[in-house]
């Protein structure tokens, strides 16, 4: 179901900033051996359009599950999910895919790319699913972006752990998504290369004005998100908390 996107307004009744993503007392539950094993306790969440946010938290706590909540890859056991104006658990998964081909851009810790494809190919793939006329053009253009010009015709293995995760940030961005989702996008890097990615991906974000959602075990790209939950054993402990942004 389309519904109007909710915005913040200022005292004057001027429209602030639209919602991008809200969770609202999101519940998950799912069957163990030893029963019913709860992942998410009644999270609420709400991203501004613009806005970068990072989740963190320890490992098991949720975060991954509360991502792919957010995202539409996954559904929650009760509570409600609003994406770029739709409401994802009101869809089937055909209904949520549109939507996530309409809205998502994804950068995952373990990169994603198709073996049997060149860093071109992988990055026009989705254009041309989704019909784009221009796909070698901007596919071309993105990985000259992220300093890949030399590198087109190369296959994921021939690419470092570095260039493959640029690859897939060109792969994200080209497709030009009002919401970026990203699962420790320097997770299999090292410092310097990792260092190098969060560069990119904020100044991706400057230029294009995407709404950013990290998971993240590391302060220093928790750190320029201008906001941060954490999440611990499934429950955010604390109300957000607004960071100066280094951006």
């Amino acid at each position: 179901m389309l519904e109007e996107y909710p915005a913040i307004v200022n005292t004057k009744g001027s429209i602030m900033s639209q919602t991008m993503v809200e969770a609202r007392a999101v519940r998950k539950d799912v069957a163990s051996a030893e029963g019913t094993l709860s992942i998410l306790h009644d999270v609420s969440l709400r991203v501004l359009s613009g806005e970068s946010l990072a989740i963190t938290g320890p490992s098991g706590s949720g975060k991954s599950t509360l991502l792919g909540i957010l995202a539409g890859l996954d559904v929650p056991s009760s509570g409600e999910v609003v994406l770029a104006g739709h409401t994802l658990t009101d869809m089937d998964e055909e209904g949520r895919a549109k939507v996530r081909a309409e809205h998502v851009g994804f950068v995952f810790q373990s990169f994603q790319l198709l073996p049997g494809l060149t860093a071109l190919e992988n990055v026009m793939l989705p254009l041309e699913l989704h019909g784009s006329k221009e796909a070698r053009t901007k596919a071309q253009e993105f990985l000259r972006r992220v300093g890949l010009s030399e590198r087109l015709r190369h296959y994921p293995q021939q690419l470092s752990g570095g260039e493959q995760q640029r690859v897939a940030i060109a792969r994200a961005f080209a497709s030009e998504p009002g919401i970026l989702f990203a699962d420790e996008p320097t997770g299999n890097l090292d410092t310097r290369t990792g260092a190098q990615v969060i560069d990119l991906i904020f100044e991706l974000n400057r230029e294009h004005g995407t709404t950013l959602v990290l998971i993240t075990h590391e302060e220093r790209l928790a750190q320029r998100c201008q906001r941060r939950v954490e999440l611990v054993a499934g429950a955010l402990t604390e109300p957000e908390s607004t960071l100066a942004s280094v951006r």
